[in-house]
């Protein structure tokens, strides 16, 4: 495969990275020190769900793009997405869908700290364990100080900023929150949907390979959220909770590890573009499906019998 060349405008990192920032910031802003702790006193859900996110997803991906001997472009931009956190709009999905909302946004908050250390981890990691991407992580030569600053400023910082503006100003943060979620993801599709009409042609004529892989990719990291949270007997809201935020990665901050250390790199482009389109489309049919369709109330175990009761 032919690599694939995408015109890319470098004054348009500054403005990807900005939203990636707002789209952070919007959601830290409903964050507490709360949804730390709770992790600590209940750890069985966010921990499954984690393992999930940021192993279980990663590993299963290379190990696909290895035995399908998906062409090493397209098979970097699969790796780098699933090496990324949940994405923002995961807790109102899983609201949607009559999950847990408490587990999703629990791990949101730990997942987009933990991503600061485990994105650039987990890209180089498995991209270096395939065969078929090695060479070209090698020829791309990327500077992992650079990627960890990079992932620190688009996402711990405005998650730690956002938390603290939450905290002080409680009320403006409960009318802004929402809105500025939606504004995020409006900018974003508008900046994807520019982008693609850029290279409308490269679009048309790759659009058989990237399509079945991202929707093929996507139903992957659903598919292990959901058994993950079902074999570890989770009850039947924790696991919509964990599949959700499971299934839908922040692809915004891939795009942006692309237009930074990949510039040239159009099929990673087009893998990360798409799947910030597809996992809405997918997360919310899935959402609307589970909305209609109570969960099971969870079972709780019966106490114990006191001393001299039969």
């Amino acid at each position: 495969m032919e690599p694939i060349k995408i015109a890319f405008d470098p004054s348009s990192l500054v403005l990807i990275n900005l939203i990636v920032a707002l789209m952070m910031f919007g959601v830290s802003l409903d964050l507490c020190a709360e949804d730390f702790r709770r992790i600590v006193r209940s750890p069985k859900a966010p921990v499954i769900g984690l393992l999930a996110q940021f192993l279980l997803l990663p590993a299963m991906t290379c190990l696909a793009c290895w035995l399908l001997r998906i062409p090493p472009e397209l098979a970097l931009g699969m790796i780098l997405v699933a090496a990324c956190p949940g994405g923002s709009f995961s807790n109102i999905m899983t609201w949607m869908a009559r999950g847990n909302v408490a587990i999703s946004v629990s791990m949101t908050a730990v997942s987009s700290l933990a991503a600061s250390v485990l994105t650039p981890f987990n890209f180089a990691l498995y991209s270096w364990l395939n065969p078929y991407t090695r060479p070209l992580l090698t020829e791309i030569d990327i500077d992992p100080l650079g990627l960890l600053l990079l992932v620190v400023l688009v996402l711990g910082v405005p998650l730690v900023v956002g938390m603290a503006i939450g905290r002080r100003f409680p009320l403006l943060a409960l009318r802004v929150e929402k809105p500025l979620r939606l504004f995020s993801l409006c900018v974003m599709l508008g900046f994807v949907a520019l982008a693609f009409s850029r290279n409308l042609d490269q679009f048309v004529s790759h659009f058989h390979l990237f399509f079945w892989l991202v929707v093929g990719h996507n139903l992957l990291a659903l598919l292990i959220g959901y058994f993950s949270a079902r074999l570890a007997g989770l009850n039947e809201a924790d696991q919509r909770a964990v599949t959700l935020e499971t299934g839908i990665q922040n692809s915004a901050l891939g795009l942006v590890i692309i237009f930074t250390f990949f510039p040239q790199a159009g099929g990673m482009l087009l893998i990360a573009a798409f799947w910030g389109c597809w996992h809405l489309v997918s997360g919310l049919s899935l959402a609307w499906f589970w909305s209609r369709r109570p969960p099971a109330p969870a079972q709780t175990q019966a106490p114990a019998a006191q001393p001299g009761e039969a």
